[in-house]
């Protein structure tokens, strides 16, 4: 409800679209293609920003667990991926939230970061997919040295990014390329000034 709640003209003339969304139809489409040995035998656990998830659902109806399993699943076996508990709409935020990261606000930070923490080290997973900057920030950089977090920290682009699997194209599949990214902006309404 949120924001479309109040203002649902301002959403009618564009097309909102997350990189849940694009990496989905990117994979889907087999726009991109990623290696799953890339990180195999390796345990991962997802962390679920407040802001792409939950105050997601809130304003726009929509969140984007569903999207950002589908994608963890291109890279990661069923079997080396390790849920925290609890978690989707009732994940633990990380205790950045809220403009804390970037606050002087670091003991306050900290004490409600324990609790994700504890989560965190509770699944014993080596990688941690922390898609949003700031709570990345939080757990790479403040809960790793206070609390002992030793998963190695990834956005969802970077490990997509570490998994692609980047072969010559013919030019059958540049064109084709070419002719799917224009179809993308047209459906998007993004407009790009020609160079001359």
């Amino acid at each position: 409800m949120g924001f479309t709640k109040w203002f649902p003209e301002a959403f009618e003339e564009f097309r909102c679209v997350s990189i849940y969304d694009v990496l989905k139809e990117y994979l889907e489409t087999g726009r991109i293609k990623v290696d799953k040995s890339k990180f195999a035998g390796k345990k991962v656990t997802l962390h679920e920003p407040c802001n792409y998830f939950r105050k997601s659902q809130m304003s726009f109806g929509q969140h984007y667990m569903e999207e950002y399993r589908y994608i963890i699943k291109h890279l990661f076996n069923d079997e080396d991926i390790v849920e925290m508990e609890p978690h989707g709409l009732n994940g633990i935020c990380c205790g950045a939230g809220g403009g804390a990261w970037a606050m002087p606000y670091t003991k306050e930070r900290l004490d409600y970061g324990k609790w994700k923490a504890d989560q965190i080290n509770a699944t014993g997973a080596e990688l941690l997919c922390a898609p949003c900057h700031n709570c990345r920030d939080q757990i790479m950089k403040a809960l790793s040295k206070e609390f002992n977090v030793t998963a190695r920290v990834f956005y969802l682009w970077e490990m997509v990014a570490e998994a692609l699997i980047i072969e010559p194209w013919s030019e059958e599949e540049v064109k084709k390329a070419h002719e799917e990214r224009d179809a993308q902006y047209e459906r998007d309404g993004v407009e790009i000034e020609e160079e001359e």
